[in-house]
């Protein structure tokens, strides 16, 4: 059994096990910000509800611990149930079917899920001194970034430490942004493998783990973060990422809009406008130079491409996608009144969208598109890999944006009826 730390605050009644030497180090971290994880079976979740917990003795303390859908948190041998375990037989009061914890203290313990980035807005009105994101790479970095930091706040009176915590294994749609903070970043990262967890027999775990494809393997036993399932479509390694001043000089751009027209609100979570600009010169690269994504209703989006279009200037080509039938064609003829004097036109589709991202896939795959390194590059990954055009409940605002910059810079050179010149990738990103 580990020993107690001296520094760490601890509460017997509510938590039933002291810590292993990995949890003790993460529970006694002042950080305001934490992640633990790694290989599977390291102690992660009980780490997790044991932070949740250090407090609930003190007046007023609030914890929130997350998991993606609700399902989850109901899981058999999961959070909800594991503190079950842990609180009944105690003077902690369930509420609402365990899904809340009241304390004598007046402290509480709340579970909650996040199944899409609208779903943050229900924790709109909340205050917590701590928030808890199990499996935080099931996560999008905005779930992550908006209620780990902006419901987290310090009460008068509350002498507790504010904190955001994330426990997770490799893989998961938010792997790339968890490595990037946490594994590779600057922030704490307490890493374990099953071996610092003596409450599982390691050797059985490992043998049951041995079964699994390598990639799944190497994250779950070994916590590598760097081991990647192959893609469908497209793979992150596929791209060069360059600085904006290494652009070639010579490029012609062209910015495709890929247009929704549903502004974000609470409960929904609807396609993106996207418009991706890109630039090709005499040779074969192609250069992703800037994408710009927002949630906006029908005027909204005609104010977006039009403060863009004057921000990249007259010599980038303007394409929209034109959705078919007359209505299509009203709103590019009304865009283009708007678009006077700039080189713009809509673009009908035609084939499925994995026909149209195919051949991004296939030049991407042998190295011929180049990414400008640039704040929105982490959601444009993490939207490329994912993609699957049978999945209609993923977004592919960016892809189809990509696609069809892509299309209209190699079409025949008098398609786009342009100077060649160089436009740097913007600054600003993402909207």
């Amino acid at each position: 059994m580990a020993a107690k730390v001296p520094s760490l605050q601890w509460n017997e009644k509510y938590i039933p096990h002291l810590p292993h030497p990995k949890q003790a180090v993460f529970l006694s971290l002042p950080d305001r910000e934490a992640f633990f994880g790694g290989a599977a079976g390291g102690g992660k979740s009980d780490a997790l509800l044991m932070a949740a917990l250090q407090y609930a003795h003190k007046p007023g303390y609030a914890a929130l611990i997350l998991r993606r859908t609700y399902a989850d948190l109901v899981k058999p041998k999961a959070l909800m149930d594991r503190a079950q375990e842990w609180l009944q037989g105690t003077d902690a009061r369930p509420v609402d079917g365990g899904k809340s914890w009241r304390f004598p203290s007046g402290a509480r313990l709340d579970f909650g899920y996040c199944a899409t980035d609208a779903d943050v807005y229900q924790y709109q009105s909340a205050e917590y001194q701590f928030v808890g994101f199990d499996e935080l790479t099931q996560f999008s970095d905005w779930q992550y970034r908006y209620i780990g930091f902006s419901r987290v706040r310090r009460l008068e009176g509350v002498n507790v430490p504010l904190r955001t915590r994330g426990a997770s294994n490799p893989g998961g749609m938010g792997h790339e942004w968890v490595m990037a903070r946490f594994v590779d970043g600057e922030r704490t990262f307490i890493a374990s493998s099953v071996r610092d967890n003596p409450s599982l027999d390691a050797d059985e775990y490992e043998e049951s783990l041995a079964q699994l494809d390598p990639v799944t393997r190497a994250q779950l036993l070994n916590g590598d973060w760097t081991a990647r399932a192959p893609g469908g479509f497209f793979q992150r390694d596929w791209f060069e990422i360059i600085e904006p001043n290494d652009v070639p000089t010579d490029v012609c751009c062209v910015r495709f809009w890929d247009c929704a027209a549903t502004e974000k609100r609470k409960g929904n979570d609807p396609d993106a406008t996207a418009g991706c600009k890109a630039g090709k010169n005499g040779k074969a690269e192609v250069y992703v130079l800037d994408m710009r994504r927002d949630w906006r209703n029908p005027g909204g989006v005609d104010d977006l491409i039009a403060s863009t279009a004057n921000h990249d200037g007259r010599d980038v080509a303007v394409r929209e996608e034109q959705e078919p039938g007359s209505s299509g064609k009203a709103v590019i003829a009304a865009r283009a009144r708007k678009l006077l004097g700039f080189n713009y036109k809509g673009v009908p589709s035609t084939g499925s969208k994995a026909a149209r991202a195919m051949p991004v896939s296939s030049a991407a795959h042998a190295g011929l598109i180049k990414v400008a390194r640039a704040p929105w590059n982490g959601a444009f990954f993490d939207e490329l890999e994912a993609f699957d055009p049978e999945n209609t409940k993923l977004h592919d605002d960016q892809v189809d944006a990509l696609s069809g910059a892509f299309a209209e810079l190699t079409a025949p050179a008098e398609q786009i009826h342009r100077a060649v010149r160089l436009v740097r990738p913007s600054p600003i990103g993402i909207l």
